[in-house]
């Protein structure tokens, strides 16, 4: 007998998964299906990411369908769209031998209509974002009154985007005796307190210790230089040619940049944030699915419920500001009872944050160096040896060239024919690593932290002004390819880039420096004179200094950087405007345009402008504070998918 039918799976369903590939269940499947096929408690199951819960809640919810009725008799509760939609597409292949089995996702991001007549039609289950659920509810599309069994799935996250009160809502048109079943990863008090306000004495199952990670991820992490983060991922992709990763940063904005950046690289990358259309998400992750893209790029909120199997790696471009976040991005890989890398790229500012990880999961990091540009070059010489070695030869195909490749490679030996051909990748790797500088920091060497950006001439680079900024439209993908098409330099040439309003600046290799400068002495865009300059300023907030500049079309430039909490920062351009920025939580910032904009904002997020005689205010609210790219928010708002509209 199949193990799952002795756990009281029925035959057809049994069936099903066997054709999917399930061949005996995992321990939170093995303790949870019994309890829950009997229906009648409520639950409570704590395993980690990838262990297989949806299978858990999902077979024991089917068995209890009545196919006959078409009222909704289960709501499944979740927090991301691409979550819904996996445990929907779960569902539909679990019950694939069930006769007129109707699952329907509701999310935002997608159309309502289309949603509500799936509905209407009949649905027997309901897997929703609380948003859009609310949204549905409140158009009273749906009768709950028949609804046996809700399911909490990623409870803990739920309440990290704040679905608290649309949760309640959309539970208040449920029936007193349902039965509750909450899957999560961790169990903080939030979720204990959910727990305790809608069940009635649940089953409690852990599977592996409580708030613990996968015993199957390996940790590692990697102190650098903040100027050194990206250039530190890339090696690690280098040094892993067979790797197969999601890159995780804390922002919308960072995560385009950096898969931007990426793919100017040469990558095989592509971004998935709250930004994107439901098309565009789609498109990204099919084309992850299929494997023919190598790195995703993610922010937490959008990647959270991505089952990919095989994933190799998690980056961590930047650790999340929930220590729980961290064992939901590290259990993207790892999954099923495989083995998975975690590795973290961090500045010693944050080795604090990695200890406080480490109590948590229960498991020890290891401190690992950043690979030499002679280990990256070994490991690719011998990847691509290993490929040739097992590469699949179609003899149909080729037997007609041979004569002719014998004839090209005639005065060659066996040898040079293949020293030659591991050149043809070797070389390449060894032109982009010739000189290529040693990326570990001491993890006890703070000095490096304070100066993210470096003097205008560090080492093999020069920081340059450029007056183009945020305000022609530009992010640092657009100005890398602007620099480098005008220039005619290589992308790998181009250090640090940093974007400010109405300039910004840029490194450059010293080797090229005079051919970037003659380059630029006449460009203009969009019929202004654009100029560069080489930058005297640090870059990291010179405190106690002040210059001036007269190159600015007349009016010159003021600075003072403060420092501490009470300095600020002053600007006047030809134009007229003025700016001042608060060095702590006291600071400021005003600008004055020739148009007679004045903008202040401060670091609690409240903001106004003046255009003429308009004026304007907002205020970043309970959030705390405006999002950018430098300062991250706590953390990405819920879903801007739970209106329907974007993230």
């Amino acid at each position: 007998m199949n193990p799952f039918e002795q756990l009281g799976v029925s035959p057809k369903i049994v069936k099903a998964i066997v054709e999917i590939g399930f061949v005996s269940p995992t321990p939170i499947q093995e303790q949870s299906i019994p309890v829950l096929l009997k229906g009648d408690r409520d639950f409570v199951g704590l395993a980690q990411t990838g262990t297989g819960k949806t299978a858990a809640f999902g077979l024991p919810l089917l068995e209890q369908i009545d196919l006959r009725s078409k009222h909704p008799q289960a709501l499944i509760l979740c927090p991301t769209r691409e979550l819904c939609l996996q445990i929907t597409n779960d569902l539909k292949n679990y019950g694939k031998y069930l006769d007129d089995l109707n699952v329907v996702a509701v999310y935002g991001g997608a159309s309502i209509v289309t949603q509500l007549k799936d509905i209407k039609r009949g649905a027997h289950i309901v897997v929703a974002t609380p948003g859009r659920m609310l949204d549905v509810l409140n158009r009273k599309a749906v009768n709950f009154s028949e609804v046996k069994s809700v399911v909490l799935d990623e409870a803990d996250e739920m309440l990290n985007m704040g679905f608290q009160e649309d949760i309640n809502s959309i539970l208040s048109t449920t029936p007193d005796d349902k039965f509750t079943w909450l899957f999560s990863a961790t169990m903080p008090a939030e979720v204990r307190r959910i727990a305790k306000n809608y069940m009635e004495n649940p089953f409690e199952l852990t599977v592996g210790t409580k708030n613990a990670g996968n015993v199957n991820i390996n940790h590692e992490y990697y102190v650098v230089r903040p100027r050194d983060k990206y250039a530190a991922l890339k090696r690690l992709v280098d040094y892993n040619p067979d790797i197969f990763a999601i890159v995780f940063s804390r922002t919308k904005i960072e995560t385009q940049e950096i898969a931007e950046m990426l793919m100017k690289d040469g990558y095989n990358a592509d971004s998935l944030h709250g930004d994107l259309s439901q098309q565009q998400r789609d498109r990204v992750m099919k084309r992850f699915r299929d494997r023919s893209l190598q790195i995703l790029v993610a922010t937490d909120v959008a990647a959270r419920g991505i089952d990919v199997d095989n994933v190799t790696h998690v980056v961590h471009f930047s650790l999340p500001d929930e220590i729980e976040n961290y064992t939901h991005r590290s259990g993207r890989t790892a999954r099923a009872g495989k083995t998975g890398t975690s590795l973290a790229i961090i500045t010693s500012r944050d080795i604090g944050k990695i200890r406080q990880i480490e109590r948590q999961l229960g498991s020890k990091f290891t401190l690992a160096e950043v690979p030499t540009s002679f280990d990256v070059c070994e490991k690719q010489l011998f990847s691509l040896v290993h490929r040739v070695h097992n590469v699949q030869v179609n003899d149909e195909q080729i037997d007609q060239y041979m004569q002719r490749i014998y004839d090209e490679l005639a005065d060659l030996s066996k040898e040079d024919v293949i020293k030659r051909f591991a050149s043809l990748e070797f070389n390449r790797f060894l032109d982009y690593y010739r000189n290529a500088p040693d990326l570990n920091a001491k993890a006890d060497d703070r000095s490096s932290d304070r100066n993210s950006m470096g003097s205008a001439k560090s080492g093999t680079h020069t920081r340059l002004f450029i007056n183009l900024g945020s305000v022609d439209e530009f992010n640092r993908g657009e100005l890398l390819g602007f620099v480098c098409n005008t220039s005619g330099i290589k992308g790998d040439l181009v250090g640090k880039i940093d974007i400010k309003g109405v300039y910004s600046f840029f490194e450059v290799e010293n080797e090229v420096l005079e051919q970037v400068q003659a380059a630029f002495k006449s460009v203009d865009f969009k019929g202004r004179n654009v100029r560069i300059e080489v930058s005297q300023d640090s870059g990291g907030g010179d405190r106690g200094r002040s210059r001036s500049r007269g190159s600015y079309g007349g009016g010159g430039e003021r600075k003072s950087y403060g420092g501490g909490g009470g300095g600020g920062e002053r600007r006047s351009y030809g134009g007229g405007e003025r700016k001042s920025y608060g060095g702590g939580g006291g600071g400021g910032e005003r600008r004055s345009y020739g148009g007679g904009e004045s903008r202040s904002s401060d670091s609690r997020g409240g903001e106004s402008r003046g255009y003429s005689s308009e004026r304007r205010s907002s205020s970043a609210g309970s959030t705390g504070g405006s999002n950018s790219s430098s300062g991250a928010p706590r953390r990405e708002r819920k879903d801007k998918d739970s209106r329907g509209g974007k993230w």
